[in-house]
């Protein structure tokens, strides 16, 4: 009577965790960047969001047909505005045009209600210079009545994420 083999051998076994030990070498480096990665799609998202906030404001604001500095309310939340875009607050201005109530994922620091000021935004627990996302406030003639000279510029830092 013949005896049925059945499984693997050793060579067998021995190749399969060789060639697992090749596509691992390949695949980790690959797989340890994804947190950076993750880190500058965040911030990409943010600086999406603070575009988008801030035309959609102006552009409540010029359907409203009210003055340059007066603020709009988007969503229920009160945007105050400076030269006809979101002021650059961490409290009130774009971050409330943007949605950002808690610090749990962003940090926003500085911002004034000035034309031309920046509110800095960094990903909580990563406070970090070179991975940040920055909102300029727009800038117009002294008296707030002239035309736009400047329009929100944001400015994506993502070197050191």
């Amino acid at each position: 009577m013949k005896k049925q083999q059945s499984g693997f051998t050793l060579i067998e076994l021995i190749m399969v965790i060789v060639i697992l030990g090749i596509l691992a070498a390949f695949a980790l480096p690959k797989f340890a960047d994804l947190s950076s990665d993750a880190k500058k799609a965040s911030l990409s998202g943010l600086a999406g969001s603070l575009k988008s906030a801030s035309a959609i404001a102006r552009s409540s604001q010029l359907a409203a047909g009210v003055t340059l500095g007066t603020a709009v309310n988007l969503d229920g939340a009160n945007v105050v505005m400076v030269n006809g875009y979101p002021q650059a607050l961490a409290t009130g201005g774009i971050s409330a045009a943007v949605g950002i109530v808690d610090t749990s994922d962003y940090t926003a620091t500085g911002g004034a209600a000035a034309g031309g000021s920046t509110v800095t935004y960094q990903l909580t627990g990563k406070l970090s210079a070179t991975c940040q996302v920055t909102y300029r406030a727009a800038t117009a003639a002294a008296d707030n009545t002239a035309p736009i000279t400047a329009a929100p510029v944001v400015t994506i830092t993502n070197s050191g994420c």
